[in-house]
């Protein structure tokens, strides 16, 4: 392991000492990797293994500047594993925010399985959510799922997602509501005016209007502290 500043690290694999079998990344050369924790012996462990399993190159990153300070100067690897809770910021932006400088695959590291954390982790663009008590072979299982182009769940966290979003509204009939509504509903949560949420979420006032008038008629209530109160009794916000 050779120090590369910030505090952090990158292992690499020689080329050509693990074999074919050992790789599961669809191409055929290795592939390169950023782990992002702030536990060493955690993200040390999480190296090894995708060493393992033929990364040539791990990244490594303890904190949201970190993550972002490597992001910047290597460009997307193949793959990104972040844990959600970092000291400095929130793991579910850096995930958005990989997404959008073209990182192609997220892996979320978590120690909850709170329902928002995993809906939020999948909207923001992560293809797999694995928990922090997992065993080597699911995260093994996970990581290879999403090389290969797929998805996955913990089988803890399953049917968090099966639930999808649905809201029970005051007849007790459970209503979907869109990934757009829930996260408006979460910003009306935090106290924000219609206003302060189009200017997050790069909506228009009337727009907010608008979701919160259709969140209303699948609920069955146009109070907003009645809509974010079942919202949260159903999981979908916190």
């Amino acid at each position: 392991m050779a120090a590369v500043g910030l505090g952090q690290a990158v292992r690499t694999t020689p080329a050509g000492t693990l074999p074919a079998n050992m790789v599961p990344h669809p191409r055929e050369e290795l592939f390169s990797v950023l782990v992002v924790d702030d536990h060493p012996l955690l993200r040390e462990a999480i190296a090894a293994r995708l060493m393992q399993m033929g990364a040539g190159t791990v990244h490594e990153a303890a904190s949201v500047a970190e993550a972002r300070a490597r992001a910047l100067a290597t460009g997307p690897c193949d793959l990104a594993i972040l844990d959600l809770g970092l000291p400095d910021g929130s793991g579910i932006d850096l995930v958005t925010e990989l997404r959008a400088q073209g990182w192609p695959r997220i892996v979320v590291l978590a120690s909850s399985d709170d329902p928002y954390a995993v809906r939020a982790a999948f909207q923001a663009g992560a293809q797999a959510y694995l928990l922090k008590s997992a065993s080597p072979m699911v995260v093994t299982d996970g990581v290879r799922r999403v090389l290969e182009g797929g998805v996955y769940a913990d089988p803890s966290v399953a049917p968090v997602l099966a639930a999808g979003t649905r809201v029970p509204g005051t007849d007790n009939t459970p209503r979907e509501l869109s990934a757009r509504e829930v996260e408006v509903l979460q910003l009306v949560a935090d106290g924000r005016s219609n206003k302060e949420i189009g200017e997050a979420l790069n909506l228009s006032a009337l727009t907010v209007k608008s979701h919160l008038s259709r969140i209303g008629r699948k609920l069955g209530t146009g109070d907003r502290a009645q809509m974010v109160a079942l919202a949260m009794r159903a999981g979908v916000i916190r």
